[in-house]
């Protein structure tokens, strides 16, 4: 354990991870800053969007024998507290997606006030803890509209790759849209670099880039390509557990001290 715990705040910071963009390290950054932050004495929430579920089983949680979930708790059969599942670390705790959560995206479109029902959710829980992370599917479809709307920030991960970029702009722009109509008072907290290599050339290039959509917000923690960071979901654990040697998981160590830099 890094410290001891103490509770920081009497309102949890919400941070939603976003890119439509697939397989850029998102939900690995959402699973291991979220233990970081536990390990570091905050009281960590991670709430799993993606109907996929890999932030559930990247802590250990089987979605598909998930009775209550994230979804039951948006449409009210459940409260957030009854269905977040503690985690192999002191702290730190999940509310899982489940099967249901699939097809929320087209259920929804008919209720009102769609785009708040996650934030009036969470509500409930708003006291319980320091950090609460979602983790919000790879789209822009409704379930990713609601992480926007019940966030208070935005961490969007980029992965280092020639494609990483494309779509950017698009996120920009939903993330405006919802600044201007539903939420003036979101936040782009910043950007992380994920499966970086600085052996190669087009890395370097994609961070020159990446500066010219998020200027000043760039975390100085790059995460690395690394074995042990790709290893660690199939065995259910955050890397702090899995392999606390590890280069990705000195990365991650690193980004959750620059995201408690910017408290308060």
């Amino acid at each position: 354990m890094i410290q001891d715990f103490v509770f920081q705040n009497n309102m949890a910071r919400i941070i939603s991870l976003v890119n439509q963009k697939g397989g850029v390290g998102k939900t690995t950054t959402a699973v291991n800053l979220g233990a970081y932050l536990a390990a570091m004495g905050r009281f960590v929430l991670l709430v799993d969007i993606d109907p996929q579920g890999n932030a559930s089983s990247g802590v250990g949680i089987d979605f598909r024998k998930v009775q209550k979930g994230v979804y039951e708790a948006i449409i009210k059969q459940a409260s957030f507290r009854e269905v977040t599942h503690h985690t192999a670390l002191e702290g730190y705790k999940v509310a899982p997606s489940t099967i249901s959560l699939a097809g929320a995206n087209i259920e929804l479109v008919t209720v009102e006030n769609r785009e708040h029902k996650l934030r009036e959710s969470l509500l409930e829980v708003k006291n319980d803890y320091d950090y609460i992370l979602i983790d919000c599917p790879p789209s822009l479809g409704l379930l990713t509209i609601n992480g926007l709307v019940a966030a208070d920030e935005i961490l969007v991960p980029v992965q280092s790759e020639y494609y990483a970029l494309e779509g950017l702009g698009q996120l920009l722009h939903t993330v405006n849209l919802i600044k201007e109509n539903i939420k003036p008072e979101l936040k782009m907290l910043g950007a992380v670099l994920t499966m970086y290599d600085r052996r190669h050339q087009l890395s370097n290039e994609v961070m020159y880039e990446l500066y010219k959509f998020f200027p000043s917000k760039i975390f100085r923690s790059v995460i690395p390509r690394n074995v042990k960071l790709a290893e660690a979901p199939s065995f259910g654990e955050p890397i702090i557990k899995y392999d606390p040697k590890s280069k990705g998981a000195k990365a991650y160590e690193r980004l959750a001290r620059e995201v408690i830099e910017t408290e308060g």
